[in-house]
């Protein structure tokens, strides 16, 4: 499988890299994996829905 680092989903996303670590800690990227100090995202995966958001949000309560 190919992996990306958390920069490069960022710049296919457009968001921080930041929010993207909190994505991997929280388990919302499926297959992605921790390698020492280094979060590794599956080159295949989709941009997780972010719950801020009001789209976010009609979906929480569905």
């Amino acid at each position: 499988m190919d992996y990306i680092t958390l920069k490069e989903a960022s710049e296919k996303w457009g968001i921080s890299t930041r929010q993207i670590n909190y994505y991997c800690i929280e388990g919302r990227i499926p297959g992605a994996v921790k390698m020492a100090t280094i979060w590794l995202i599956p080159k295949d995966a989709k941009k997780p829905i972010d719950m801020r958001t009001r789209q976010g949000k009609g979906l929480q309560h569905e």
